[in-house]
């Protein structure tokens, strides 16, 4: 194998799409089938979670460092915009709002957060709607938290002031 500089250091936090925001907290070499193999010991907190990863299947995978400022403010951004609900099956629905969730890219967990909030004042979600929404706002926030050194439960108060604030404009005209 040829030496190729580590994408990622031991205390780095990353994203793995299907897990959201975890750290790295050792790099292990491991013999399994007869071959040699360096790995990324990964640790989420938040689902008392420890996964190994292959160093070579970082990028298949889609692991990544945490996101840009600049992509931290489009999500943010996006949190104020108008939400876009399509007019189709839940089931439909609910499936491209998981694909987004699991695909790990902040600004998509984002639309699903802007779309399935619900002010104090609007009509109840239905369970798996709420669900969802808590999974996409959970994954937002701990992202958001890693970013700034924060809690994730401070993170998730600044992410729904946002919608708080941004939110009602929308429902007014309805």
């Amino acid at each position: 194998m040829a030496a190729k500089a580590l994408a990622f250091d031991v205390g780095d936090y990353v994203v793995y799409p299907k897990h959201g925001v975890g750290r790295v907290v050792e790099l292990q070499q491991e013999e399994i089938a007869g071959m040699k193999l360096e790995l990324y010991v990964l640790r989420f907190e938040k689902e008392r979670m420890t996964l190994r990863v292959p160093v070579n299947k970082v990028e298949a995978i889609g692991m990544r460092k945490l996101s840009s400022d600049k992509t931290l403010r489009e999500a943010l951004d996006t949190l104020k915009g108008k939400p876009k609900v399509k007019r189709t099956m839940w089931s439909r629905r609910a499936q491209e709002y998981e694909a987004k969730i699991n695909s790990g890219d902040l600004v998509s967990i984002a639309e699903v957060t802007r779309d399935l909030f619900r002010a104090d004042d609007q009509p109840e979600q239905s369970y798996s709607e709420r669900q969802i929404f808590e999974a996409a706002s959970s994954r937002l926030a701990r992202e958001l938290a890693a970013m700034e050194k924060t809690d994730e439960p401070a993170a998730l108060k600044k992410i729904l002031a946002i919608l708080n604030e941004h939110a009602p404009k929308y429902y007014e005209t309805v």
